[in-house]
């Protein structure tokens, strides 16, 4: 059997175990990549015989899947240190929101920016998920706020992908936010008409640039009915959803992503027994953001022992973005979903790769070593994969592999 690339002498974390061994720990493992896809992969002494065109020997190093960061806002300008400073003063998220920061100021500022200079100050944070093992990344809109500026987000998010080996999908979150025309006198329900506004024009618009749709359920953002009605309308032109639920209060946000098959219920601080139930029902995922816990300095974390005892799979992701988690490190994410909500390191592990491809409506493709899939791979000079989540520090990151080809 031919194939284009060959990694021997490798032990593999094939993300493909059951109840007992998550990971699918192989100690001497091969995996062989034809046009961009696993040919194969799994135990040496059970390989098939293959005609390399070339032959990587790894030296006993771990391969695993490329990581997935299936939630972030990598897409922005402008800069909220101030309100970090504010926060360890005693300021709260709501209270910064009220003042016209938070999302608002990086409203400003990304609108002020042109497409190709949100692309130049993308490209670093982007750089530094790769250098830690991502290979695909979810990228989200949200700082617009208006038909041309949010299209310009998603085109940039497209562009990073063009100017990076890494697979990128892209959310359009315009229901982030009522931005501030629609909060002039004379307007009964600003929420309201704004959501009105992004059924009527974005959707249309962002055919083809987005690939989901999001929305922030919050009581400072926008109510359960204005989202199921968003949702309802997405979901008619063809959009998967997902939802920011229940990170500073229990909206119903769950049982409303739930109710319309959404891919993700994202944050979870807040969520009760009838969202976990509801979230178990539909095969939604659970994705927790410890960043954003950490830099708001929550004290209520999302109720782990009962999402695993529900069943819902749980995917970890960085929420990478200017204000409530700065975090461009998949590692401490990992880290931090052990530490701060009680993870196990294979459920920390499995929610980088296999659940997050889930949660972007691609575990066909990604997040696993099965044949057929994408051949995106990290290879580590680790001792056991459950050092990506113990280690904080030197990256042990030593190749990573997108579509078959070094990066």
């Amino acid at each position: 059997m031919s194939c284009d690339r060959l990694w021997r002498g490798a032990r593999l974390a094939m993300m493909t175990g059951g109840k007992g061994d998550p990971l699918g720990l192989v100690g001497d493992g091969i995996v062989a990549v034809a046009d961009g896809r696993i040919l194969w992969a799994g135990p040496a002494a059970d390989a098939p015989g293959f005609a390399a065109g070339e032959v990587v020997e790894c030296g006993g190093r771990w391969i695993t899947p490329g990581l997935v960061d299936c939630h972030t806002h990598l897409v922005h300008a402008g800069n909220r240190t101030g309100e970090f400073v504010a926060r360890l003063g005693g300021a709260d998220y709501a209270a910064i929101a009220e003042a016209g920061g938070g999302i608002l100021a990086t409203v400003r500022a990304t609108r002020a920016a042109d497409e190709a200079g949100l692309v130049a100050q993308s490209l670093a944070r982007l750089d530094a998920l790769l250098a830690e093992g991502v290979t695909t990344v979810e990228i989200k809109s949200g700082y617009g706020l208006t038909l041309a500026d949010e299209l310009k987000m998603l085109r940039a998010a497209r562009a990073l992908a063009g100017l990076r080996p890494v697979g990128v999908t892209t959310s359009l979150l315009a229901a982030h936010a009522v931005p501030p025309e629609f909060r002039g006198a004379g307007i009964a329900s600003p929420a309201d008409a704004y959501i009105d506004h992004v059924i009527a024009a974005m959707l249309p618009a962002a055919a083809g640039l987005a690939d989901a749709v999001d929305a922030f359920c919050e009581t400072i953002a926008f109510s359960p009915a204005q989202i199921d009605r968003l949702f309802t309308a997405a979901r008619a032109h063809g959009y998967a959803v997902r939802l920011h639920a229940e990170q500073l209060s229990d909206q119903g946000g769950a049982e409303l992503a739930a109710r319309h098959g959404a891919l993700s219920a994202d944050h979870l601080e807040h969520l009760g027994d009838a969202g976990i139930a509801a979230l178990a029902r539909a095969g939604t995922v659970a994705v927790l953001l410890p960043g954003a816990y950490y830099f708001l300095r929550e004290i209520k974390a999302p109720p782990v022992a009962a999402l695993r005892a529900a069943g819902v799979a749980m995917a970890v992701a960085t929420d990478l973005n200017p204000g409530t988690s700065p975090l461009a490190s998949p590692l401490v994410a990992m880290n931090m979903a052990a530490v701060l909500f009680g993870l196990t390191p294979d459920e920390c592990l499995t929610g980088m790769t296999v659940t997050a491809a889930r949660a972007l409506g691609l575990g066909g493709r990604i997040g696993v070593l099965r044949p057929g899939h994408d051949a995106d791979l990290a290879i580590w000079d680790i001792d056991h994969p459950h050092d990506l989540v113990c280690r904080i520090g030197p990256n042990p990151l030593w190749r990573r592999i997108f579509k078959g080809q070094d990066t």
